[in-house]
């Protein structure tokens, strides 16, 4: 049985909420680009936590003054509008009752309504600018397409340079800030609560708990903007405090800043909890279900209950990230709660809460319905975080013609395209596009295999040790996303490489030795050794999407799992190949697409 949603989500927009009924069937809105006189004077954006760029909610400012809007008669016709003054196509929800947390200030507008083709929403109609009588708590939020009206000036609207890493909680990470279309971090020197409190609010949150410093949320990579912030806790923007322009010898991401924000009190944490384990970061996972005077506590069924659900959990309990989603809790005791009244339940892994997730809803559908093959969960305060050098794999990549009769051991272990298979052994060849990969490991935790040694797996032809099935994913695609080529990369050896120069290497496969990923270390898989390619024996020339995915089966917990693709563009002339423009760290966002090259003739479905 497919899970059925109970939440109208977009991916990564985590406090959502059901669309009103009256909302549907609404007509399509005009996507008139042209600024509207009626909204001089005015700008907006989209804050709150946590959300993507295109959610959020919505503030508006007025005469100096930041402001929201309540939500008593909003609609999706007036999220239409709302959405076009920030550059959007059009709406395609919107949220209640502050789910992108609580504003502060004014409340510009009550009673708001729109037909939905409006130009401004100065033309809808409201108890007029600043006439409420509502509270805080009924701020109203928008989720608009994730398409931008064509030819659209900004100048109106103010978005957040949207960002926070590696956190265990909400609300907490490393401070990274958006230069020039590239996110780098900000050196710790001078940092305090003052700048810490724009940061947070910035992003939506209140004020400041905690100003942290020398890279107490993992360390970043690649650029350090920002040096010696100085600000006096009003600014709008990070970029509006005095600050100096980094340059190399001044700062090393040792020094990375981070914050910890106030959070408004949701409660999400007392509607679940854990039983029968040997601490309080582990065990069966109970969820409390059912309304005022018929509260009751019941168990997950353990049927596809993996990590990214186990992820949610953990943040839901406030026990940071999940080191094991447990489909078997056997040896756990359960107590007398032995009910099981949530099935079918499927994560994106950045939700704030199980309810926020698919699932079956009130129509329980279990394979196993017996106690012990109900969900479980271990928490842990930190995780890893892998990144792919994607620059190196820029610099490495060629072609290959290797002939056939030297390619039985990677026959065996399926890494040619399934054509190889009817190929005339051992005589003719296959056409590979290899190139090198060097994963760091950036988070606070050791990236370890999620297989202890006893049940790793030995393959006699390349005489090594798998120790995950899957570790990395390569594909060639069209520009519309459509796959022509994969690649699959099991984890043939997990070792530190190097390392940074104050930590040693932990790591090493030989001798049957440990397998895995030191904090501040690298892996690094040479562009000439088995596996390490990219059949493209039957790719027509063209122009594609070279794509890379570490951990793309999410069987180890990683406190980051958006920077863990990389793309780049790759123009095939039937001989040779040009692979430029490679970038990871949300590889999949707004941002890297606009930065994404398109070649003359191509669009964002064709291939010339």
């Amino acid at each position: 049985m497919r899970p059925v949603s109970v939440w109208q989500w977009s991916p990564w927009g985590l406090l959502l909420c059901l669309l009103c009924s009256s909302c549907l069937g609404s007509p399509s809105p005009s996507t008139a680009p042209e600024k509207r006189a009626g909204s001089q004077g005015l700008r907006f954006r989209l804050v709150g936590f946590p959300r993507k760029p295109f959610e959020g909610r919505v503030e508006i400012q007025r005469a100096g003054e930041w402001g929201t809007i309540c939500d008593d008669d909003f609609t999706l016709q007036a999220a239409h509008v709302l959405c076009r003054e920030l550059g959007f196509t059009e709406a395609t929800g919107w949220t209640h009752s502050a789910k992108y947390g609580p504003g502060t200030g004014r409340i510009w507008l009550d009673n708001l309504s729109c037909s939905g083709t409006e130009q401004s929403v100065t033309d809808c109609t409201s108890r007029g600018w600043g006439n409420s009588d509502c509270t805080h708590d009924e701020d109203a939020g928008v989720i608009c397409k994730d398409q931008r009206l064509p030819g659209f000036s900004d100048s109106n609207v103010i978005e957040a340079r949207m960002r926070l890493k590696g956190g265990a909680h909400p609300g907490e990470g490393r401070v990274e800030v958006l230069k020039a279309g590239t996110w780098g971090t900000v050196c710790d020197r001078k940092w305090d609560l003052h700048a810490a409190s724009v940061v947070c609010r910035e992003l939506g949150f209140g004020t400041a708990r905690e100003a942290l410093r020398g890279a107490r949320m993992g360390q970043g990579m690649g650029a350090i903007h920002l040096s010696e912030v100085r600000c006096s806790g009003q600014e709008p923007s990070l970029w509006k405090c005095p600050h100096k322009n980094i340059t190399a010898e001044d700062c090393s991401h040792v020094q990375d800043a981070a914050v910890r924000c106030n959070l408004p009190y949701t409660g999400l944490e007392t509607k679940i909890r854990l039983s029968g384990g040997r601490s309080r970061y582990e065990g069966r996972v109970e969820v409390q279900i059912g309304g005022p005077g018929s509260l009751r506590w019941g168990l997950i069924c353990g049927d596809d209950w993996g990590t990214l659900e186990a992820m949610v959990a953990c943040r839901q309990l406030g026990l940071g990230y999940a080191n094991h989603g447990l489909q078997e809790t056997w040896y756990w005791d359960s107590g007398n709660i032995t009910e099981i009244v949530m099935s079918g339940v499927r994560c994106t892994g950045a939700e704030l809460s199980l309810d926020q997730c698919a699932h079956h809803g009130t129509h329980i559908a279990c394979k196993r319905t017996e106690t012990r093959f109900t969900a479980g969960v271990i928490c842990s305060e930190t995780a890893s975080d892998l990144l792919l050098h994607s620059a190196l794999v820029q610099e490495t990549a060629y072609i290959e013609d290797r002939p056939l009769h030297m390619l039985y051991c990677a026959a065996e272990e399926n890494c040619l395209a399934r054509s190889a298979h009817l190929a005339n052994w051992p005589y003719g060849h296959r056409r590979l596009l290899r190139f090198s990969s060097q994963i760091h490991n950036l988070g606070r935790a050791d990236f370890r295999p999620k297989a202890g040694r006893h049940s790793w797996v030995w393959h006699e032809c390349h005489g090594h040790y798998h120790s995950m099935d899957i570790f990395t994913h390569y594909d060639i695609l069209t520009p519309n996303g459509t796959k022509v080529a994969e690649g699959h990369k099991a984890s043939f050896c997990l070792e530190d490489t190097e390392c940074q120069e104050d930590v040693s290497k932990r790591y090493e496969c030989a001798n049957f030795g440990e397998q895995g990923i030191t904090v501040g270390c690298w892996d690094l898989y040479r562009h000439d050794i088995d596996c390490q390619w990219i059949d493209i024996t039957d790719v027509k020339p063209g122009n594609y999407i070279l794509q890379v995915v570490i951990n793309p089966n999410f069987e180890v917990a990683e406190s980051d799992y958006t920077n863990n693709a990389m793309k780049c563009n790759c123009k095939y002339d039937g001989h040779r190949i040009w692979v430029h423009n490679c970038h990871l760290d949300d590889a999949f966002s707004e941002e890297a697409n606009k930065r994404f090259e398109r070649y003359p003739g191509q669009t964002s479905n064709q291939i010339v």
